[in-house]
């Protein structure tokens, strides 16, 4: 166990040893490394950096800029750069002035501190030179030494005798490790916002991947609709046939019996009178004895008469019953299981938790379904709103509300945020009344508390957009609930919201 005592004697000699730039003891060197090691694993510091035993020192880091050998007695400017203490000494008299060779940064002391790490690592680089690793190096073409600065004018990697040339000559220089952290932070501050860029195109592909399957599912979803709607159409239409032809068949049936009655009674006329023609007619042509021998039972005969025999009337199919206007008749009969709503719903504009049925009149608050985020939808309510907009004239809806404990009703501006969370108000776009546990609230700011005789069941609301004004009243007995009224600058949608109660329901009512 070392003792602080010793830690601190030790440390003592070395930095002594140091500043007298005399060569540091083995026995000192181990134990110092020992020192710093035990620190660095017990407290997370060291009173010697751990370069050269560990080997983060190359040998081009242990070279003098200056002389391009490997340090004597390192020492470092205030400017961070190291040169032999005799190489900085020489080019400071040569020059004149104390600046730095690699920076031209002027040093104010005469006598700079002796760069202990380098000094380190260079006394063990120079007792075991192979824990250190050799890194190529990269040399000028023209005076074949080492590339250590960079030329910011050029753009290029140079060496120190480059800056005296006529090509460098004034230029503005840096050591290679300072040009490549400022071009890093240039380059960072560049390659960042494009990364952002990258991340956000992705994320965007993804969404449209998604968007594109969603779509096709959703094709597939509303084709299955369109032929349920349309079988229910074809059902309507033939049954109606079923029903024409069934009375067509019932018309043919009596009107042939009525006929065949009618050719009975005929042929039987026809026989009795051709009985009796066949009895005169010998009698007529007989002499005169024989005819007055019969002249009585013939003339008795002749007092035949027979019944009465019409041509029928209206026997002919009555075809305008079946032709005549046979459309509008169809039509008479859709109208009524067919109704018209003047407002449907936009299911693109839905709450994920909200399920749009009957043919877009009903709105069911359920389980969360996986949809696309599209800039449409509302997810910051429980929202949905209408397929068309109105920007002038006047418009009626009817909303069915009984089977709905929280509903929210009215309309809103286009431009609402649909995304982030709002006050329902007319500031943020809404003209929206409510009700909650049968509390019911004009979602004015602050809120109107509305006292209402009854619970309405279905609520009227009118839309007069150019005067406007939005209009509530029970459908019931027509007395009115609240009415807003404000200016509209942009199309405005009818607005529906069940609230966050299991099995809520908004109904839009046929006209």
């Amino acid at each position: 166990m070392l003792h602080w005592c010793e830690i601190g004697t030790l440390k003592t000699v070395f930095d002594w040893t140091m500043q007298l730039c005399c060569p540091v003891s083995e026995d000192i060197r181990q134990r110092a490394w020992k020192i710093s090691k035990h620190l660095r694993k017990a407290f997370g510091f060291a009173i010697l950096p751990a370069m050269a035993e560990e080997s983060l020192f190359t040998v081009e880091d242990l070279q003098c800029p200056v002389c391009c050998e490997i340090f004597d007695v390192p020492v470092i400017l205030g400017c961070k750069h190291s040169f032999c203490k005799t190489c900085i000494l020489r080019h400071w008299d040569r020059m004149g002035t104390r600046q730095c060779p690699l920076c031209r940064r002027t040093e104010r002391s005469s006598r700079p501190a002796i760069n202990l790490s380098l000094k380190l690592a260079t006394d063990v680089f120079k007792q075991k030179p192979e824990q250190f690793m050799v890194k190529s190096v990269e040399r000028c073409s023209i005076h074949n030494e080492e590339l250590k600065l960079f030329c910011r004018k050029d753009a290029e990697l140079i060496c120190v005798a480059c800056t005296s040339s006529r090509s460098h000559k004034n230029h503005e220089y840096c050591p290679i490790t300072e040009a490549a952290s400022e071009i890093m932070k240039e380059l960072t501050s560049r390659y960042n916002p494009l990364k952002k860029q990258l991340t956000t195109f992705e994320k965007l592909k993804e969404s449209l991947v998604e968007l594109e399957t969603y779509i096709q599912k959703q094709a597939a979803e509303t084709a299955a609709e369109v032929k349920q709607e349309y079988e229910k159409l074809h059902t309507i239409l033939r049954e109606e046939e079923a029903a024409r032809f069934m009375v067509l068949q019932n018309e043919k049936d009596s009107k042939t019996v009525m006929v065949r009655e009618k050719l009975e009674e005929v042929n039987k006329s026809i026989e009795e009178l051709s009985d009796i023609i066949k009895y005169i007619e010998p009698i007529i042509i007989a002499d005169d004895l024989t005819f007055l021998k019969e002249c009585k039972e013939a003339i008795k005969r002749t007092s035949y008469t027979a019944p009465e025999t019409e041509y029928p009337k209206r026997a002919l199919i009555d075809v305008l019953q079946y032709l005549g206007s046979l459309k509008h008749g169809v039509w008479k009969r859709m109208e009524r299981d067919v109704h018209y709503c003047s407002v449907s719903l936009d299911p693109n504009t839905a709450h994920p938790n909200l399920i749009i049925k009957d043919e877009l009149t009903t709105v069911i608050y359920g389980k969360k379904q996986q949809l696309p985020d599209n800039p449409e939808r509302c997810t910051s309510r429980m929202a949905v709103l209408a397929a068309n907009g109105l920007n002038s004239g006047k418009q009626r809806w009817y909303v069915e509300v009984a089977q709905s404990r929280e509903w929210y009703i009215g309309v809103a501006r286009e431009s609402i945020n649909r995304k982030t969370a709002v006050f329902l108000n007319p500031r943020e776009g809404f003209w929206v009344i409510s009700n909650n546990e049968e509390s019911y609230w004009a979602q004015t700011s602050p809120r109107t508390r509305l006292t209402l005789k009854k619970p309405p069941q279905i609520i009227t609301v009118e839309l007069d957009y150019d005067k406007g004004k939005v209009s509530f009243s029970d459908s019931a007995d027509g007395s009115s609930i609240y009415s807003f009224k404000d200016k509209f600058t942009e199309r405005i949608f009818p607005y529906f919201s069940t609230g966050i109660k299991e099995g809520s329901i908004l109904r839009i009512c046929a006209l």
